[in-house]
């Protein structure tokens, strides 16, 4: 029996035996032992579709009598409330992502209680005065809320993802929370006993897809599977811009690009370049699978949402989701010898080595983009640029989907190190065949760039009125976000 329970963890009887970190191989067997037999009833979970089958409470305050500890661990999320201006950081990435929504605004993910909230004040979303007013579908709404998992069981996904964001303002109104993954109407759930649940059927579909079904999985990985229902690779497919993710043919860079160029995707059209571009999202799920812990079933909880204790000295899961080193004894050590310094030094050392490599990146691909602008105005035709406008594209999918990996210095450092790599490379093969191109149209000077040092010089570069877009948001969360409100309350989706 504990050879079995150890195989499952890349281990043998022997490797036990020798091992020094005995703390470590303790907590494996009592994971692997939980995973065979089960905690409690609660360590079942409950079919994909029961968000279907029953009432999704999606207010979070609900549940705070029931269990107030892990309540108030998730309320405390609400002190991750720094903001930071990632374009401001830097401002390469406007003009990498011109003509998209993201060259307007990005800031740095905060704690899951201001999920809506951002959500709500980017200006990605704009100015919507009506709820048939755009520029973005329904499915912005996705990651947010536990109103989406309410939504989709009472309308269907057809029903929830008919239609503009605006739609949705009054009804998505709750910060992300308890049912996004439990199922809170389960009588685990009331008994104190939570379940795991996939909320959104499409995730629940995609896990089919690469043979991980989540009624069949173990406790260890339908874990990391709930966190996937946000943290991961995705895009809006067919009319409706249904949220799908691009699995079909694996879940690496190499497998998502293909899907989309088999497919002929593309999320919108770099203005500078006339590219097709793929944006990537946050494939944190996709990254992790991919490395050290990922492949050792370190799931998602053991480092972010470890057991701690409360004040009356009882095990919980810690709901503040954060830096692993902020709980530093009882995530990292579990499985690792070396102190919390000597960590965080190579962690830092992981973060500057793939920060060096992404800046590098980003300088090729700025300069591809102006020198493919160049060369389009210099009379290129179509049938001349569609190869470098591959290459873009594949460039700029692999440097998005790396730093687009929140983590990813912890989750897979030499996936993303591999990845920026290639990026580079093929942003090499673009220019290259750009200067080919611009000498037969007798131009064999340095395409000269505009003044990107800052974000604000970078949107002007490109021809964005911030000032406008800045105005019309601001009167929209006064005007509008109010009245989303109201209309909530009014129909007992949020509290007083």
């Amino acid at each position: 029996m504990a050879a079995g329970i150890l195989s499952r963890f890349g281990l043998n009887l022997e490797d036990a035996l020798m091992a020094r970190q005995s703390k470590k191989l303790l907590h494996v067997m009592l994971l692997g032992l939980a995973g065979i037999w089960g905690v409690s009833q609660a360590e079942t979970a409950p079919p994909a579709n029961a968000a279907k089958e029953q009432k999704v409470e999606a207010r979070n305050d609900r549940f705070a009598p029931m269990h107030p500890s892990q309540y108030n661990s998730w309320k405390a999320t609400s002190e991750q409330s720094e903001r930071v201006d990632a374009l401001g950081e830097d401002p390469r990435m406007v003009i990498l992502w011109a003509g998209y929504p993201f060259a307007k605004d990005y800031n740095k993910p905060r704690g899951h209680f201001y999920a809506l909230t951002d959500v709500r004040e980017t200006l990605r979303t704009g100015a919507p005065k009506t709820p048939e007013d755009g520029p973005l579908p329904m499915a912005c709404w996705s990651c947010k809320s536990p109103d989406v998992a309410r939504v989709i069981s009472e309308q269907g996904e057809d029903g929830y993802f008919t239609g503009k964001w605006a739609r949705g303002g009054p009804e998505i109104v709750n910060a992300l929370g308890c049912a996004d993954c439990h199922n809170t109407a389960s009588d685990d759930f009331a008994k104190g006993k939570p379940a795991l649940t996939l909320s959104r059927p499409y995730i629940s579909r995609a896990m089919d897809t690469i043979g991980k079904p989540f009624e069949k999985a173990g406790r260890l990985d339908q874990q990391s599977m709930v966190c996937a229902q946000c943290h991961v690779e995705y895009y809006f497919d067919g009319d409706k811009k249904a949220v799908k993710l691009p699995w079909d043919k694996g879940t690496t860079v190499d497998d998502m690009e293909a899907y989309y160029d088999n497919i002929a995707f593309a999320d919108w059209v770099n203005p500078l370049s006339k590219t097709p571009m793929i944006k990537a999202q946050h494939p944190e799920y996709e990254t992790w699978r991919d490395g050290v812990h990922g492949k050792n079933n370190v799931t998602c909880i053991d480092c972010h949402m470890p057991k701690v204790k409360n004040e009356k000295g009882l095990l919980y899961t810690d709901h503040k989701i954060g830096n692993p080193f902020d709980n530093f004894d009882q995530t990292c050590t579990t499985c690792h010898t070396q102190d919390k310094a000597a960590l965080q030094s190579i962690v830092d050392q992981r973060k500057k080595d793939i920060h060096d490599l992404k800046i590098k990146a980003e300088d090729q691909l700025v300069r591809a983009h102006f020198e493919a602008k160049a060369a389009w105005d210099a009379g290129a035709t179509e049938a001349e640029m569609k190869p470098i406008q591959q290459d873009i594209r594949h460039a700029q999918w692999r440097w998005d989907y790396a730093i687009a990996s929140h983590g990813v210095a912890m989750h897979a450092p030499d996936v993303a190190l591999r990845v920026l790599g290639t990026s580079i490379n093929k942003s090499a093969d673009a220019r290259t065949k750009l200067a080919r191109l611009l000498a037969t149209k007798g131009i064999t000077h340095e395409i000269a760039l505009p003044d990107i040092s800052t974000k604000a010089k970078a949107q002007l570069a490109l021809g964005m009125d911030m000032d406008a877009l800045n105005k019309e948001k601001q009167e929209f969360l006064k005007t509008v976000v109010p009245q989303w409100d109201e209309q909530a309350r009014k129909a007992g989706l949020l509290d007083q």
